[in-house]
This record gives structure tokens, sequence and C-alpha cells, in this order.
């Protein structure tokens, strides 16, 4: 099952810079967040890739096929995705 997370952007969207910034204070402030590999996808250099997941607005998180976020997100939107994440990883491992 893929569970990736995967953060779909675009270069010159404000609100994309600050969810990928967020992503990486969230990333400093907690260890195990570190851990955490997130794909970042550009869509203007990954259409195809970007076109097969549904989504209309960047930046758009999903959580291995689930879509979790779409639009501007704040600190406790990726905060949310990352504790999902740590959660079905650590049933996966048990």
């Amino acid at each position: 099952m893929d569970n990736n997370i995967k953060l779909f952007h675009l270069k010159f969207c404000p609100h994309c810079k600050k969810a990928i910034d967020l992503l990486g204070i969230l990333q400093k402030e907690n260890p195990e967040y570190a851990k955490i590999e997130v794909q970042k996808i550009d869509e203007d250099e990954n259409k195809e890739f970007a076109d097969s997941y549904d989504y209309h607005y960047v930046p758009c998180i999903f959580l291995g096929e689930r879509k979790m976020f779409e639009g501007a997100m704040k600190k406790e939107d990726i905060k949310y995705v990352l504790d999902e994440y740590m959660k079905e990883n650590q049933s996966v491992g048990n």
C-alpha cells in the first residue's frame, strides 16, 4: 500500500512556498517528523504524474492516495498529515 506523503506545488505559488517552509519548520522542531520523507512534486515539471491525482488547487497534500488538504495550509494541517503518516506506519511496523 502506498502511504507516502506527496506535496504538489508550483514554483511561483506563495501558498506553496509557505507550505514547504512550514513542513521544514515542523521537521526541525520534531526529530520524528524529520525522518519522514515527503515527495515535493512540482506539477509543471511532473504534469503527467500530477494529472493522475484528483485535485484542483496547489498546494495539495496526499497521504498515499487520500487527499488530505488542498489550497492554503496552516502549520496544524501539515502536522496532522505527519501525525497520520506516523500512526499508519506504526501500525504497519507492528
